[in-house]
């Protein structure tokens, strides 16, 4: 395999076989995965931790999910009753999984910075599973093997990301990625919530809904992150839905063969109609969850493969 580095903490700067190599190692996971036979051994006496200082369900649970069924030892760390809710600080937890001398270690944190900081102060591979507005590189792994299952490409394709780009790390790993590999990308949403550098980016930007979604292949929407805005940057829920939220009559803009993406939580009725959510052809939602096992099962399994034998 040509992936370059030990550990993966960001898309932005891998080259385009680096990505495909890992997105043909996680669809061969995710055949095995449907196959059930899921146990394997390739990382069997190897230490998993997952070290996460805010709230996950999906990306927590797949990494476990991900560790067990390639036979790694899993724990999950609880910030909330470790020492780091006593005062601790990142460094001085980085020594303290130093010595325990884990093999893999996938962290989310508010910070941006913070997993690139603790890979500086630790043997093990760190996995960046989301820090800050910065990146989340496995979410835009699994979006992008998603995408090819049902398009059979990337290169090409028209994707328009919709909603709260400013404050989306999932947003800034997907516009890395489609663009590396050849999409054509959209964001689209309010001016309040276009981030500053967005023409640097290399995407194109809309702020009306209809205009941003014409002849789109994929509709990918993005939850309104509130927890990282200040106050008055979107108007009332009402309001966001009449204009940005995703219902039949947008939806009817994009390509008749489009899917529709949501990296989750979502929040009905305001970036979405559950009746497009739920919808049994285009939306793609629950498989996006389901490719997020097979996406780090393959991350693990190619950092692995660069460990010292003996650790």
């Amino acid at each position: 395999m040509s992936y370059p580095s030990k550990h993966l903490l960001a898309i932005e700067g891998l080259e385009p076989p680096h990505i495909a190599d890992l997105l043909d190692l996680a669809e061969s996971y995710a055949l095995l995965n449907r196959s059930g036979k899921t146990q394997r051994d390739l990382l069997k006496g190897r230490t998993l931790i997952n070290l996460f200082f805010e709230d996950s369900t999906r990306t927590r649970t797949s990494f476990e999910l991900a560790g067990k069924r390639l036979g790694a030892d899993v724990i999950n760390m609880s910030v909330s009753t470790s020492s780091v809710n006593k005062g601790e600080t990142l460094l001085d937890t980085a020594s303290t999984l130093n010595a325990m001398q884990c093999d893999l270690l996938v962290i989310r944190h508010a910070q941006s910075g913070a997993p690139a900081l603790l890979s500086q102060k630790v043997d093990a591979a760190v996995i960046n599973a989301g820090d800050g507005t910065h990146e989340h590189p496995t979410q835009a792994l699994l979006d992008a093997l998603t995408i090819r299952r049902h398009k059979g490409r990337l290169e090409g394709l028209i994707v328009a990301i919709c909603g709260d780009i400013a404050h989306s790390r999932v947003a800034r790993s997907n516009i890395h990625l489609l663009g590396t590999m050849g999409a054509r990308v959209r964001i689209v949403g309010p001016p309040t919530l276009i981030p500053a550098d967005a023409a640097r980016l290399g995407v194109e930007v809309f702020t009306d809904m209809k205009a941003g979604l014409k002849d789109a292949d994929v509709v990918m929407m993005l939850r309104l992150q509130r927890e990282r805005m200040s106050g008055g940057l979107v108007p009332s829920a009402r309001e966001f839905f009449r204009f940005y939220g995703l219902d039949a009559e947008k939806l009817a803009l994009a390509k008749p063969d489009s899917i529709v993406m949501h990296p989750g939580p979502m929040n009905r009725g305001v970036e979405i109609d559950s009746a497009i959510a739920d919808h049994p052809t285009r939306s793609v939602i629950g498989e996006q969850v389901e490719m997020g096992v097979a996406c780090r099962m393959a991350v693990l399994d190619i950092l692995a493969r660069r460990l010292p034998r003996n650790r």
